[in-house]
């Protein structure tokens, strides 16, 4: 929203209904103009139409095109070194060491980018997994990328559960705020910092949606291991008699097709946990590669492009009729679909299964 007028928004109303007692301070904003808490798909739809996020597709879909970062920037990503988690950082190409002092006066800037600004805040879930799930909350700029949050991890079941939700790991996320190298050590414009100690991650100068769903899942694969479960890059999924089959493979590789098969439940598309007990989801979305999709060869992933809910990222249109252009690559190779797991008929609800029979 245009900080330099007081329009009403299409969910002002509805902003504080799912507020948490356990608020924004905690985290150390101050100042801000509005907090939409938690908001269901619809209101997001209407928050980003009306803040000239995105538009509408003919088939229902919310179409975003991301600026210059239409992947993730992982030359940019940083790790702060302290002691609690040093040891066992894997330090090198793409982890690489930021001051935690450095960490703190990025903090406080990008804290201060936020005042007099709106703000849309996502509590939920990384893990299907009761016994291993991160209460996690994405604070973001965009009403656009609040709903790629709600898309992809896992929601509170109540009002009253997002009333009461603590978060263990909280991502920030500002694609405004064009960091500084000689002011805040970045190497670039853009910057991805975690810090595993003080349990909170930035996001600046980016605004593709993929940076939000790996920092979650780099959290969970430095935080699970500890408890005896092992987090995995993969699809997975299982058939009518329990056995279950995973799929390896870098992004861009194929797994979510592989593991869309019409006859076998769709446990997840990208991000496992190994536990004990067997295989679980770490998310409640998928994130599929759409670029020259076809409706034969993959009929499911195609058909959520067609649905309301579904969010596109750097999709080709045209802008009189809204129709889609999947085959158009003027953009990126990598245009992207982000849509509830639900919406794959044969999903199986608790994204949880057994052991693997099929690596």
């Amino acid at each position: 929203m245009n900080v330099y007028t007081d329009i009403p928004s299409p969910a002002l109303p509805q902003a504080a209904l799912a507020r948490p007692v356990y608020g924004l301070e905690n985290h150390g904003f101050h100042n801000v103009r509005r907090v939409y808490w938690n908001l269901p798909e619809a209101a997001l739809y209407e928050e980003a139409v009306f803040r000239g996020e995105g538009w509408i597709a003919a088939s229902g879909p919310l179409i975003v095109h991301t600026g210059k970062h239409t992947a993730r920037a992982a030359a940019d990503k940083f790790i702060v070194r302290e002691p609690s988690s040093e040891g066992y950082i894997w330090w090198g190409h793409y982890n690489r060491p930021f001051t935690p002092e450095a960490f703190n006066t990025l903090l406080n800037r990008v804290l201060a980018y936020f005042q007099g600004r709106d703000i849309f805040v996502q509590d939920c879930f990384g893990g299907a997994d009761p016994s291993y799930r991160l209460p996690v909350r994405i604070i973001t700029e965009h009403a656009w990328q609040s709903l790629f949050a709600r898309t992809m991890f896992i929601k509170p079941a109540t009002l009253d559960a997002y009333r009461n939700h603590v978060p263990e790991f909280t991502v920030i996320t500002a694609p405004g705020f064009l960091a500084s190298p000689l002011i805040d050590s970045s190497r670039t414009e853009t910057v991805i910092v975690l810090n595993l100690a003080q349990r909170m991650a930035i996001i600046a100068g980016t605004c593709y949606g993929g940076e939000i769903k790996k920092t979650v899942f780099t959290v969970l694969n430095a935080l699970l291991p500890f408890e005896g479960v092992l987090p995995m890059h993969c699809s997975a999924n299982v058939g009518p008699d329990g056995d279950a089959a995973i799929f390896f493979g870098l992004s861009g590789t194929g797994k979510t097709t592989l593991s869309a098969d019409p006859e076998r439940g769709l446990v997840g598309d990208d991000e496992h946990g190994w536990s004990p007990d067997g295989i679980f989801n770490f998310e409640d979305g998928c994130y599929a590669k759409v670029i020259r999709l076809s409706p034969t060869a993959e009929p499911q992933i195609y058909a959520c492009t067609r649905r309301f809910g579904t969010i596109l990222e750097n999709v080709v249109f045209d802008p009189r009729t809204r129709l889609l252009d999947l085959n158009d690559d003027r953009l990126t190779e990598n245009t992207r679909a982000a849509y509830p797991l639900s919406f794959i008929e044969n999903a199986v609800p608790e994204k949880r299964c057994g052991h693997p029979k099929n690596v």
